[in-house]
């Protein structure tokens, strides 16, 4: 129990996933296919210290307290400053070295089709303030949906940014590059990043240029452009706006494997999407079949409020006070063309 262990849930469909306490991991997704195989739509493994490793940490996980970057690590509640742990060269990546993707969830309730993960984090963890105490629950539905619900309250004003990490390839688990992936994303703007990916502050147009995917575009068609955002994340790794007024569960993106025709569509309460296309990846870790998860063999949908939004007072906010709840749904559909 100390490591984490392995839990199954199905829907009358044969869709199937695993979820690990460890991180509370989103393991694997089996969907069925016409000639009644299964193929494994998300990169994971069948061992918890597998994801221990530095290449794998993030690997399905729940991220937390705060999902992406806060520049520097540091941010202020009213006039006090806070110093979170620094892990992503001179800023704070996802929670911190040990943050909730590092530590194991009690699994408050489990049945056929759903699971439901609690974890308690102490005031002053990886430098965030207040005892902060998360839910997390992975439900499978008969209309073939994985629902994600977060939620969180704190006994001291903090700040959160909860997602899902997991790593997508629609083709299989180890079958190559995810660049003939056909994907669009409801976002008119993005945030554009410096050279650390910290945002500028500024909330752009996607017109005419290579982060416009209003329509469907092949990841790889423009991932190599001459365009200082992509060198500066080694392809995409950015946060788009998505187009919507309020937290009411609406349409983000969709996704479409090519050789499989598995389509995945996602909706959230979310404000923003980050597009990561696996740039980072470097194939020392073996996912299925003996195949290893090269540069760009997965690519993350991560539903999130904004980058280092503590420290920029015009994005969305994600201030957590003691008189108030947490909650965030995102939600992944699953049809065969």
């Amino acid at each position: 129990m100390q490591n984490g262990s392995f839990y199954t849930i199905k829907n009358k469909n044969k869709l199937q996933a695993t979820i690990t306490n460890y991180g509370a991991r989103w393991v694997n997704m089996m969907i069925p296919q016409k000639d009644k195989s299964s193929v494994n739509i998300i990169l994971g493994f069948d061992a918890v210290d597998s994801y221990k490793k530095p290449s794998a940490i993030y690997y399905g996980a729940v991220i937390g307290r705060y999902a992406n970057r806060i520049a520097e690590g540091k941010f202020k509640i009213n006039e006090t400053a806070y110093q979170l742990d620094v892990n992503n060269g001179n800023n704070h990546l996802h929670g911190g070295t040990n943050g909730f993707h590092a530590v194991v969830w009690e699994v408050m309730e489990i049945n056929d089709n759903s699971i439901l993960l609690k974890y308690q984090s102490k005031d002053g963890e990886e430098g965030y303030p207040g005892n902060v105490e998360v839910t997390v629950s992975y439900t499978l539905t008969d209309d073939n949906v994985m629902r994600i619900e977060f939620i969180a309250v704190t006994d001291k004003p903090t700040v959160i940014n909860l997602t899902a990490h997991p790593y997508f390839n629609l083709n299989g688990a180890g079958s190559g590059t995810i660049l003939n992936h056909s994907l669009t994303v409801n976002a008119d703007n993005y945030t554009p990043v410096n050279e650390t990916l910290i945002p500028t502050g500024e909330i752009k147009t996607v017109n005419h240029s290579a982060l416009d995917f209003r329509t469907f575009k092949k990841i790889g068609e423009k991932i190599k452009n001459n365009d200082m955002q992509l060198k500066y994340g080694k392809g995409y790794d950015h946060n788009f706006v998505l187009n919507k007024s309020s937290d009411v569960l609406s349409h983000a993106a969709i996704l479409i494997g090519d050789i499989s025709s598995i389509q995945m569509k996602i909706f959230t309460t979310e404000p923003g999407l980050q597009l990561y296309t696996g740039n980072f990846m470097d194939g020392s870790n073996i996912i299925a079949e003996g195949n290893n998860d090269d540069c760009r063999t997965a690519v993350c949908l991560e539903t999130q409020h904004f980058p280092d939004s503590p420290n920029q007072p015009h994005f969305p906010k994600t201030m957590l006070l003691p008189e108030d709840e947490y909650r965030s749904t995102t939600v992944f559909q699953f049809d065969l063309l």
